[in-house]
């Protein structure tokens, strides 16, 4: 699905620039050029940085404990 519609940035591309590092909207601004136009895309961006962020700790989480239990 396209998160910035002006700059055909999708939920793929955002979630592999998080997965390279970024885990801010500036950074994300910066890397792909999202919300650089219209700038409507802003509040979706910033609630679904949220939540992939979110998602990646999870994941960074229980791996970590799987880790733990396997010692």
């Amino acid at each position: 699905m396209y998160v910035c519609v002006c700059n055909a940035v999708t939920e793929r591309q955002i979630r592999h620039a998080i997965s390279r590092g970024a885990a801010t909207a500036a950074q994300l601004r910066e890397t792909l050029g999202v919300a650089t136009g219209c700038g409507s895309c802003q509040d979706c961006l910033g609630d679904y940085l949220a939540r992939t962020l979110s998602e990646v700790a999870s994941l960074n989480a229980d791996t970590a404990a799987g880790a733990t239990a396997a010692v």
